[in-house]
C-alpha cells in the first residue's frame, strides 16, 4: 500500500520525507473517509493551510504548539473523553455520513508516489501540490 510505504520513509526522519509527516497523514486522512471522523476536518485543513502559506517553518511551529498542548499533564487534568477532545465512542458521527465530503481530488498519494517509490527529487513540490489540491477540494 502506498500510504504504508510513505509512512516508512516518514518515520526514517530522513529528508525530504520526514519533515512532511504531518502533511502526509493529514492529506491522506482527508482524502480517505474511513480514516477521518466528522468534525476532524477543520483542524486538519488548518494544518494544511499553515503549511501552504508558511512552508516547513510554519508547519513546525504549528505541530510543536499542538504537541505542547497535548502533554500528559494536560491530558491528566481532563476528566472525560468529551473534555479531552477524544472520540467518545458510539455516539460519534460515522465518517461516511457527511454529505459534503469531496468525492474527487485533483492530486492523490498516487501522484506523490510517481512510480511507487516516492522519489526524493521533487517530493516537496509534489507534497505542496497534494496539500493544495486537498484544501481546494474541501472548500465549502
Amino acid at each position: 500500500m502506498l500510504f504504508d510505504r510513505l509512512l516508512a520513509l516518514d518515520h526514517s526522519r530522513a529528508e525530504p520525507w520526514g519533515p512532511l509527516h504531518a502533511v502526509t497523514v493529514t492529506c491522506y486522512r482527508l482524502q480517505h473517509p474511513a480514516t477521518c471522523a466528522v468534525g476532524q476536518e477543520e483542524p486538519m485543513l488548518d494544518l494544511l493551510r499553515t503549511y501552504r502559506d508558511g512552508g516547513l517553518e510554519a508547519l513546525h511551529r504549528w505541530t510543536e504548539a499542538a504537541r505542547r498542548s497535548n502533554t500528559h499533564r494536560r491530558r491528566a487534568a481532563r476528566s472525560t473523553p468529551e473534555s479531552s477532545g477524544l472520540d467518545s465512542g458510539p455516539t460519534a458521527q460515522p465518517p461516511a455520513s457527511r454529505p459534503d465530503r469531496p468525492a474527487r481530488f485533483e492530486t492523490t498519494i498516487a501522484d506523490v508516489a510517481v512510480d511507487g517509490t516516492f522519489p526524493a527529487q521533487g517530493f516537496a513540490d509534489r507534497m505542496r501540490t497534494w496539500a493544495q489540491a486537498t484544501i481546494r477540494a474541501w472548500r465549502m
